[in-house]
């Protein structure tokens, strides 16, 4: 074939046209998910959201002019397996970043591996800051430093305010590290604020029996019960209080499921944690409504049981806006320039903007309390936060 100056000029040009996206090797980001296993009702929200990110920063032009790929594996709620899975994430797949996994006992494992190879770790679900130590991890679960203080003593702000506040309460809880952790706290906090304790009850992460504890829960009569629950725990033992024709009267879950539990009319009047949920003020934040929007017809399309946006939603949205905030920041991969710019700088994220120059590089407790209200969570505490006419509804 005869090169011409013309078709030479005419392939160059093309050449120019092509989209930034096809130049240089992708960005590869690397994490686990517990698709399968007990987890995995809420770790399908986290591939959901990441599926979403990925796809509109790629369409944003990716990062660093390269196309990023997500490759994210099955670590089947399992810790040891996560550990696993990131070591080989690293070392044979070599990915450019860490995404964390679901859940704080597959982070502590990912958390590990990451120290291990000097990699960034932001995550979006670790429930004991205390236990992260590692200088280069960044929590978007925003709980601040000492949640097994600060967070009860939100959910009992909120009780103390209301127009019958609880004199008794059972705390029932999982052995799931962060689960437990929080509810030590809530028993203490319950204690120092003169509630009077009438059971506490622990089971073994993976219990699927919960009929002997609904009915301890019941002849113990609290006014209020502290479910200490993750996934579809919380479920399990309203449902075995239903069998026994017994309601509690005011109820609280750490972290719930959160599509089926308000999908089951014995969640109707559900407390739990949250950072975000989508109606204002929490949607005029940033891009929350947009992600919103896509949020909820993917959602729908996927059958998830529960198309809307809320915490755990949220908190994977947030980690992916605090990672992609320090390639961008530092116009770099490395890993420690990323760290030490999330360190030294604020991050715009839907749920507010976050800092990292506290305990552990953990800012502000963030936490609010919500309720299953008509099959949708309502923020209801903080008032300045609540849904437009929403207030904490007591049987």
């Amino acid at each position: 074939m005869t090169f011409t100056r013309r078709r030479i000029l005419t392939a160059a040009g093309a050449a120019c046209a092509l989209p930034v996206l096809a130049q240089g090797q992708p960005v590869r980001i690397g994490s686990t998910l517990a698709l399968t296993g007990p987890l995995s009702a809420t770790a399908l929200t986290h591939k959901l959201v990441g599926e979403i990110y990925v796809e509109q920063l790629n369409k944003r032009g990716g990062l660093l002019g390269r196309k990023v790929e997500w490759i994210v594996k099955d670590d089947q709620s399992k810790p040891d397996l996560a550990r696993t899975l990131y070591e080989q994430l690293v070392t044979s797949d070599k990915v450019d970043l860490l995404m964390g996994p679901y859940a704080t006992g597959a982070i502590l494992s990912a958390m590990g591996v990451a120290q291990r190879y000097n990699k960034v770790l932001v995550h979006h679900t670790f429930g004991i800051p205390s236990l992260a130590k590692y200088e280069m991890q960044f929590p978007a679960w925003a709980l601040g430093p000492d949640p097994g203080q600060t967070v009860p003593n939100t959910v009992f702000d909120m009780l103390a305010a209301s127009k019958k506040p609880p004199k008794t309460i059972a705390v029932v809880t999982s052995k799931f590290p962060s689960v437990h952790f929080m509810s030590l706290g809530g028993r203490e906090v319950a204690k120092k604020r003169g509630l009077k304790e009438v059971l506490f009850l622990e089971w073994d992460f993976g219990n699927r029996d919960f009929g002997p504890i609904a009915a301890r829960v019941k002849d113990a009569k609290p006014d209020f019960v502290w479910v200490g629950d993750i996934g579809l725990e919380g479920n399990m033992l309203l449902d075995a209080m239903k069998k026994i024709d017994y309601t509690p009267p005011l109820h609280f879950h750490t972290y719930p499921a959160p599509g089926p539990m308000t999908k089951s009319a014995e969640g109707d009047g559900a407390l739990a944690l949250t950072i975000f949920e989508e109606h204002v003020p929490f949607i005029n934040q940033g891009e929350a409504a947009a992600f919103v929007k896509t949020f909820n017809e993917r959602a729908a399309a996927a059958n998830l049981p529960d198309t809307h946006v809320e915490v755990q939603a949220a908190a994977s949205y947030t980690a992916w806006q605090i990672l992609e905030a320090g390639v961008r920041g530092t116009n770099s991969l490395d890993d420690k320039k990323i760290a030490e710019y999330l360190r030294k700088n604020r991050i715009d994220t839907i749920q507010g903007r976050l800092r990292f120059d506290g305990p552990n590089n953990y800012g502000d407790d963030l936490m609010k309390i919500k309720q299953v209200q008509g099959g949708t969570w309502k923020v209801v505490w903080p008032e300045s936060f609540a849904a437009p006419g929403a207030k904490l509804q007591m049987r």
